[in-house]
Order: C-alpha cells, then sequence, then structure tokens
C-alpha cells in the first residue's frame, strides 16, 4: 500500500477500533477474545484495502469479518465454552453493584448462553440496531433465516436468563 492509503487505513481503525472491539465483546462476552476478533477483522481489512472500492461499506465489511471469526472459533472443539454452577474464584468487592452494571452483567451471561449464530443476530439486530435486511447482509444469509433466527435466539436468551429477566425490565 502507498502512504496514502495506509493513511485512509489509519484513520478509519482509529475512528472505528472501540465499536468493533465492542461489537465483538457483545458476541463473545470477552475483552480479550474481542480484542482477537477486532484485530483479526482489522487485519483482514487491511489485506483487502486497495482492493475496497465502495469505503462506505467498510463498516458492513468488519462487522461481517467481525461475526464470521466468532461463528467460526466457537464451532472449533478445544474452544468452547463450559459452563460451570460456581465460579472458581469469587469475585472481589463489597457486594454492592450498581443497576447498570448488574443488567448489563445479566445480559452478558445471558448472552453466552445462546448459541453462536444466534447470538450474533441479537446483538446485531438489538445492540448494533441494525434491521433485518442489514442484520442478512452482514450475516451473508437470507431476511427470512434473520428472522427465525432472531426468534430462536430471543427464546434461548428468555430461557438462560430465567429469573434474572426481571432485573431487565423497567421498575415503572
Amino acid at each position: 500500500m502507498d502512504q496514502h492509503d495506509e493513511q485512509e487505513f489509519a484513520e478509519y481503525f482509529a475512528a472505528r477500533r472501540e465499536a468493533v472491539r465492542r461489537t465483538a465483546f457483545l458476541l463473545c462476552g470477552d475483552w480479550h477474545r474481542a480484542d482477537d476478533f477486532a484485530q483479526t477483522a482489522f487485519v483482514a481489512l487491511h489485506r483487502r484495502w486497495r482492493k475496497i472500492r465502495d469505503k462506505q461499506a467498510l463498516d458492513a465489511y468488519v462487522r461481517r469479518s467481525v461475526v464470521r471469526a466468532v461463528i467460526d472459533e466457537s464451532r472449533r472443539p478445544w474452544r468452547r465454552e463450559r459452563f460451570v454452577d460456581r465460579l472458581p474464584e469469587a469475585p472481589a468487592g463489597d457486594g454492592e453493584i450498581g443497576d447498570a452494571v448488574a443488567t448489563r452483567e445479566a445480559l452478558v451471561q445471558g448472552l453466552r448462553r445462546v448459541p453462536p449464530r444466534q447470538r450474533a443476530v441479537l446483538v446485531l439486530r438489538f445492540l448494533e440496531g441494525l434491521d433485518v435486511a442489514g442484520a442478512a447482509e452482514a450475516l451473508g444469509c437470507s431476511e427470512g433465516t434473520v428472522k427465525s433466527q432472531t426468534a430462536r435466539g430471543l427464546a434461548a436468551l428468555r430461557e438462560a436468563l430465567g429469573d434474572a429477566i426481571d432485573d431487565l425490565r423497567p421498575a415503572s
């Protein structure tokens, strides 16, 4: 790449790094893995930077790369998460967690129990704010698949949250 292309990429990276990292975290539930997934997406983008004609589609390209990386990683048997009833060590603190933090933690814990493809649809639709068509484009599937995965994902999330779902509803 020439100097101009490198500068364009560096500006895009600086502007979008945190948003991509946040999306990756919502998909995988772990900040360290989210960094890896974001890096994977940006490396793929850097490799293809000169071939990209539509710079308006960069966000969609990076989003799709992150989603695919998370789903591909979840299919590898040595990386599958194992959920246990008890944490190996108790978190430090005095037990006074703010409502916002507790709500977010309940949601992230629930999302971890939703299958990867359904989790990707839920994150793209409800946390990233994409419509059905936008999510379908990001995932490379039909709108009908997005709708069915959304319904299944919401059902799985409700089941995973169980009693914690009341914590996510407004108090009014």
